[in-house]
């Protein structure tokens, strides 16, 4: 018996970054080996009395790779803001000024503070804990399905598929577009890392409310031309590719800024 609840077990943690809420491996990877190329030395020093030899890439999937442990279940709402759709700029900016809720526009928040103003008072352990999930979320954000619609949970009820295999809208902009390009997350960083000054500058200065906001008018844009039953292929990779690669790059270059932010 044992030994089937081991196997059990190992299944789900191997299973579940694949089918949970958040970008695949690939693309928390991505998000994480981008920001890890802006952070300042001192911000590498402080990340790694934390983290030790694990980088902030491959940290950025730990948060998945629990969600088969019953004690980390709490966590489960931390990786999405789940919101109407339709709505104005500022009706969006105004429902997170206000949010209260516990979702990842709040716990980013929470995260943020808690590893800046109270660093020094949390044991080794609850620093990892938090650095990991500020990682993780920073990254999940930053697909569009993570601020979706909470009547069709993010995309996930919009069964559709991908290359003729049963899928839904949320899982082709989590994995099956960026495992499409079948790249190494690090080929994948060197394919897209290519940012300015300026234009890194003006990203870091927005506002975490403004990243939510650029998140959810994307899910908006990209809704419409996904219909249930539907087969995507290679018009929709093409049509589609340029903004998940933008994702991915504001993630890596907004995470930079919230970390180098914190540590410095």
């Amino acid at each position: 018996m044992n030994a089937i609840k081991k196997s059990i077990i190992i299944f789900l943690f191997f299973a579940l970054p694949f089918t949970g809420k958040a970008w695949g491996v690939l693309g928390h990877r991505i998000v994480g080996e981008i920001a890890d190329s802006y952070l300042t030395k001192h911000t590498k020093k402080e990340i790694g009395k934390i983290l030790g030899f694990e980088s902030v890439a491959m940290a950025s999937n730990w948060a998945d790779f629990i969600k088969s442990d019953p004690n980390f279940k709490y966590l489960y709402n931390w990786h999405f803001a789940d919101i109407p759709g339709g709505m104005t700029q500022q009706q969006v900016l105004a429902y997170f000024a206000s949010d209260t809720a516990t979702d990842a526009y709040t716990k980013i928040n929470f995260l943020k503070n808690e590893l800046k103003i109270n660093r020094a008072n949390l044991s080794q352990e609850t620093k990892m804990l938090y650095l990991r999930m500020l990682i993780h979320i920073v990254g999940d954000i930053h697909q569009p399905f993570h601020v979706g619609r909470p009547e069709d949970k993010g995309g996930n009820s919009i069964k559709l598929k991908w290359f003729d295999t049963p899928s839904n809208l949320h899982q082709v902009w989590d994995e099956k577009l960026i495992n499409f390009q079948q790249l190494s997350y690090t080929e994948y960083t060197a394919a897209i890392n290519h940012t300015t000054k300026d234009q890194r500058k003006e990203w870091q200065a927005q506002s975490l409310a403004e990243w939510f906001a650029d998140t959810y008018w994307l899910a908006e844009k990209v809704y419409p031309d996904a219909k249930p039953d539907q087969n995507l292929s290679y018009e929709y990779n093409f049509k589609f590719i340029g903004y998940l690669n933008t994702q991915l790059l504001k993630g890596g270059v907004h995470l930079a800024g919230m970390l180098n932010d914190i540590f410095n």
